[in-house]
């Protein structure tokens, strides 16, 4: 009797759990869920537990809706200028309308990626054909427009991807840059013509201040010579003043003048230590006489 009942609860248990896979179903956070019914699109389902009836009523279509990423083959494209230039562009999008993801590519995720593998294409020729060759490598970083361009992409993509398969693309960019080998050449000369252009450029830039600093040098030396020259002049001239008051005084007395002009010459004469030959009678050594001696006699003394 008990087997019975546990055989009983069990198969209750295992009736419940497929009553309920039947009528619920559980769409988690990181999902979308569409529900058809008879093959047509019914609703959209949230996350969490949602109800349904049993297949072939409804059926339930799940999908990923977190960011996916999708890149696009590195293909040549042509510059507004002409150029050649091979570009790898890649989008991150995700499924941002069920309903119509799954009418348009039946929940197929490759038949989506295809269909965006052309919208990209139309996108990336579209806006490389609006830049110039020099919009992509310049030897100034300003003149670059990598993030412009990506901008013009995201936004082209966008239009058509969101109205048409039900798809938000929430990010585009270009991941690699390629020239063919015959432009390659042609860039590497235009950039060296550049640099050698920006070395000219700065060279007469320096050339022309290094003038200035000279200019600049010279004129503060003549202002510095002419300023020292006036204040020689002052002292010569105050000098000169005090030289012809000191003679003024002097052609008072020629005697003391002379005196004077004897003794300057003497002490001159005598400033270093040195051994001096001469007649006792030779000026200014005639000072070194004692006071009464005649000329022409030996003077006493020690």
């Amino acid at each position: 009797m008990k087997k019975n009942n546990i055989s009983i609860a069990v198969g209750g248990i295992l009736i419940v759990m497929f009553v309920c896979l039947l009528f619920f179903f559980q769409v988690r956070t990181t999902e979308v869920a569409v529900v058809t019914r008879f093959g047509k699109v019914s609703r959209a389902a949230t996350a969490g537990i949602n109800g349904r009836f049993p297949w072939p009523i409804e059926n339930v279509f799940k999908f990923d809706s977190r960011l996916q990423n999708f890149e696009r083959k590195f293909e040549s494209t042509i510059t507004a200028d002409g150029k050649i230039v091979l570009a790898t562009i890649f989008i991150g999008w995700r499924i941002a309308e069920p309903q119509k993801f799954l009418e348009v590519f039946d929940g197929d995720i490759i038949k989506a990626e295809s269909s965006l593998e052309n919208v990209v294409r139309n996108a990336k020729t579209g806006v490389i054909g609006r830049h110039a060759f020099g919009d992509f490598i310049s030897p100034d970083p300003t003149k670059v427009k990598f993030e412009q361009m990506e901008k013009e992409m995201l936004t082209e993509i966008q239009k058509t991807a969101k109205s048409t398969f039900g798809i938000d693309v929430q990010l585009c960019g270009i991941k690699q840059l390629g020239l063919p080998e015959n432009v390659t050449a042609d860039v590497f000369k235009r950039m060296k013509a550049e640099r050698e252009r920006l070395v000219k450029k700065y060279t007469a830039e320096g050339e022309g201040r290094a003038q200035e600093i000279r200019a600049e040098a010279n004129l503060k030396k003549e202002e510095l010579l002419a300023k020292a020259k006036g204040q020689a002049a002052r002292i010569t001239g105050q000098a000169d003043g005090v030289a012809s008051e000191a003679y003024s005084k002097l052609q008072q007395d020629p005697e003391l003048a002379k005196f004077l002009f004897e003794l300057r010459a003497l002490e001159t004469s005598l400033k270093e230590r040195s051994t001096i030959i001469a007649d006792p009678n030779t000026p200014p050594f005639d000072l070194l006489r004692s006071p009464g001696t005649k000329s022409g006699s030996t003077p006493t003394g020690r």
